[in-house]
């Protein structure tokens, strides 16, 4: 049977390469011919062909191009200049399946898509996982087909992690973020989400991040990121500007090869404590520039950068199913959905009242309707007061969660306006602004709660 090729190779190597596809034994034919990358998107989403050779200089190729290319079930094969090492690097972390580096393409192209086509016919889908050029893929021992291969430190299978040397946007190391590889623990990424009504999901994923920073123990520190494109406000509520580069600048790193844990150490200014900070998007409407596929290379090298990633999500966990048809498509809630995807742990955020935990059940069922497994959900229940709840207030939370939720580990976070009012007003976390505060207390209790997890969390 013959395999279909889209080439889309610029200059002189594409004779080299058409020619070296055509020496194949008739198992391997060039279908179309690519000029550019539109062209390639167009016939890979048409089914002309199931293996992409591409050049690493193709105008335009990014992480979503790949993405795109993985949707319409077509594996990528990326040749590189071997005297410009960065290529490869940036072409692995954009995804793609296979990078030829060496001087004989014409000899090895023919191996690297006969190595893919390998791949398919085990049952692994493109992008599951990486295919040294001229080798089948080996699978684990005792793995089924269509299983991924062993991800690297710091990120999940069949998902990409920060790789070490490659092309970052700043131009010299963070100290904070040269740990020693071989050694370090991958960090661990907490998402923290709330349904709609302003339950304070932002005030406890702030502060629970700067608990965890200043445990001690702690190397690495933490970074908070605002990964809500709906109203984030992590900036403002520590007086950083939030016109500065933050999760929009990082995703556009990642989109085009060049984002690392050094480059991500670029983008998040630390404040005292060992708190980390990557500033989410300025306007609501940039929500398109936060894409999940790039999002998937933040968290891997938020992974590499600090021990713990709190995230800050939005409320939404609708996946916009009038667009789900077109996979070029961005949607609203990738953000949030990648976030929670990726997470370790997940922190669930509910408001005292009635009608916040009447939400917060009902947003309980949303996140298991989403995929978000119970496994690694801790509950909390922020602003408890005897005037909305009764005189007994955390009693009667208690109760209600375990009759209408099943909930009977609730952490309850009681009200504190005038510090929480107070530690805005001065940009500057319960820690450092009102340590006795009950509200800190309760958020340093839910970070004791959840540090020993860090033992227990591996390589993903």
């Amino acid at each position: 049977m013959t395999t279909g090729v889209l080439c889309a190779v610029r200059g002189a190597a594409e004779t080299a390469v058409v020619r070296g596809i055509g020496a194949g034994g008739g198992q391997l034919e060039v279908t179309r011919r690519c000029a550019d990358l539109a062209e390639l998107l167009a016939s890979a989403a048409a089914g002309l062909g199931q293996v992409a050779v591409l050049s690493a200089d193709l105008p335009g190729l990014d992480r979503e191009a790949v993405n795109h290319l993985h949707g319409s079930g077509v594996w990528v094969v990326a040749l590189a200049d071997q005297h410009r090492g960065w290529q490869g690097a940036r072409l692995r972390l954009l995804g793609v399946d296979v990078v030829l580096e060496g001087p004989d393409t014409e000899q090895t192209v023919a191996g690297a898509v006969s190595a893919v086509i390998d791949a398919a016919q085990r049952g692994v889908r493109p992008g599951g996982l990486t295919v040294e050029p001229g080798a089948a893929p080996d699978h684990q021992e005792g793995a089924t087909p269509g299983d991924p291969a062993p991800a690297a430190p710091g990120a999940r299978a069949g998902r990409p992690a920060a790789a070490a040397g490659s092309p970052g946007a700043g131009g010299t190391a963070d100290p904070a973020c040269e740990p020693d590889a071989a050694s370090r623990q991958p960090g661990v990424v907490i998402a923290v989400w709330g349904p709609t009504g302003a339950p304070g999901r932002t005030t406890v994923a702030l502060n629970l991040a700067a608990e965890l920073a200043a445990r001690p123990g702690g190397a690495g520190g933490a970074l908070i990121v605002d990964a809500d494109t709906y109203g984030g406000t992590v900036a403002q509520m520590l007086g950083l500007l939030d016109e500065a580069p933050g999760i929009a600048a990082a995703a556009r790193a990642a989109g085009t090869g060049r984002l690392d844990a050094v480059a991500l150490a670029g983008l998040t200014p630390m404040l005292d404590g060992g708190l980390r900070v990557l500033t989410g998007i300025s306007r609501a409407a940039r929500w398109p520039e936060v894409s999940a596929s790039s999002l998937e290379v933040v968290w891997a090298a938020a992974r590499d950068l600090a021990a713990w990633t709190v995230v800050d999500c939005g409320f939404g966990l609708e996946q916009d199913e009038v667009l789900s048809y077109d996979t070029r498509a961005p949607h609203r809630n990738a953000a949030t959905l990648s976030a929670l995807a990726e997470a370790d742990v997940v922190v669930v955020v509910g408001g005292g009242d009635p009608i916040g935990l009447q939400r917060l059940v009902r947003g309980l069922g949303d996140l298991t309707d989403a995929g978000v497994p119970s496994f690694g959900r801790y509950v909390v229940v922020n602003r408890v007061r005897a005037s909305a709840s009764g005189p007994h207030p955390g009693a009667a939370i208690r109760d209600a969660l375990l009759r209408y939720a099943g909930v009977t580990d609730a952490h309850l976070v009681p009200e504190d306006r005038a510090a929480c009012d107070g530690a805005v007003l001065a940009a500057r976390t319960l820690r450092e602004h009102a340590p006795a505060s009950p509200a800190r207390r309760a958020v340093a209790a839910l970070a004791g709660v959840i540090a020993p997890v860090r033992t227990g969390v591996g390589a993903h």
